[in-house]
């Protein structure tokens, strides 16, 4: 046999098993699903950065039985399929614990990362324990054509800051930061006391603030925020969580006065110094609160 034709039968053995490889990947899921998965979000609309609430729903099948404890997958995806953020999570009943015709759902509150592009988004979701995933039954029937087991189940459309009431960090911040394989996930450390600026909606409005703390610091006397606007507090709390929190704070169209700019200030009583601690290292920054997100919500996102 000539070198050409061990070249061309090597070949079209290597197309063949292409061809299989990639019809094998298109065929259906056949194994029986556990359960059929739904998903709604809030708003059909929503700001980047803004805060949102997504209800998960799994109606368990005739049959099934899951002996083992699961979690579930979240992927909010872009136009291009490419990762907008996550939410892995453990659902609030232990899937090991699912009987027949039993329905599991709840809702689960976070923020739309501000480093995402305006456009169209998709959730994707699963079960997942290790490398292994079940089998579910999505609202849309094209999920079944893949073996990977993620479920088209809602889609949103991620809209740019111009559609809400634009926050600017004033003063009493310190750079913006995030870890170093995540660039979703950002935050700033407040110092005594950071302002943030905003064109006055002259309407009611919610303002969120996504934050934590070092309460750990501040054995002897809690670490105390106030909100405020002109000299008026909104609301004044305890920087307990050493976690995440969300605080909602409603604020009437009055407490914004007449000016065309307002300014909005979060007061910490109390502040640190890492490089006063013990193996503080070199940052000899104070600090005040971290915070995630803060957000004012407008009226026109309320309808």
């Amino acid at each position: 046999m000539s070198a050409v034709s061990i070249a061309q039968r090597s070949v079209s053995v290597w197309l063949v098993a292409a061809m299989a490889i990639a019809l094998g990947c298109s065929h259906a899921d056949t194994a029986p699903p556990v359960a059929r998965v739904a998903a709604s979000v809030g708003r059909a609309r929503v700001v980047r950065g803004a805060p949102t609430e997504i209800t998960y729903r799994f109606q368990v099948l005739p049959g099934a039985a899951i002996d083992a404890d699961y979690r579930v997958f979240v992927h909010v995806l872009n136009a291009d399929h490419q990762p907008i953020w996550n939410d892995d999570h453990d659902p609030p009943v232990r899937t090991s614990e699912w009987k027949p015709g039993q329905t599991v759902e709840y809702s689960r509150f976070g923020f739309v990362p501000k480093t995402a592009l305006p456009g169209e988004a998709t959730i994707e979701v699963g079960l997942y324990r290790g490398a292994s995933r079940l089998s579910l039954e999505g609202p849309d029937p094209s999920s079944r054509e893949s073996l990977a087991r993620e479920y088209r189940v809602a889609a949103f459309e991620i809209q740019p800051e111009s559609a809400n009431v634009r926050l600017i960090l004033k003063s009493g911040w310190h750079p913006e930061e995030s870890p170093p394989n995540d660039s979703t996930r950002t935050w700033a450390w407040t110092k005594k006391t950071a302002v943030l600026s905003f064109v006055n909606p002259r309407a009611d409005g919610l303002f969120y603030l996504l934050y934590d703390a070092r309460p750990d610091l501040f054995l002897a006397r809690p670490q105390q925020i106030t909100v405020s606007i002109e000299g008026t507090a909104l609301k004044t709390f305890v920087a307990s969580a050493n976690q995440p929190v969300t605080e909602r704070i409603p604020i009437q169209a009055a407490a914004f006065g007449q000016a065309e700019m307002v300014e909005l200030r979060i007061e910490t009583d109390q502040t640190f110094t890492p490089a006063s601690l013990p193996q503080g290292g070199k940052d000899a920054r104070e600090l005040g609160i971290r915070v995630y997100h803060a957000f004012l919500e407008s009226p026109i996102l309320q309808k």
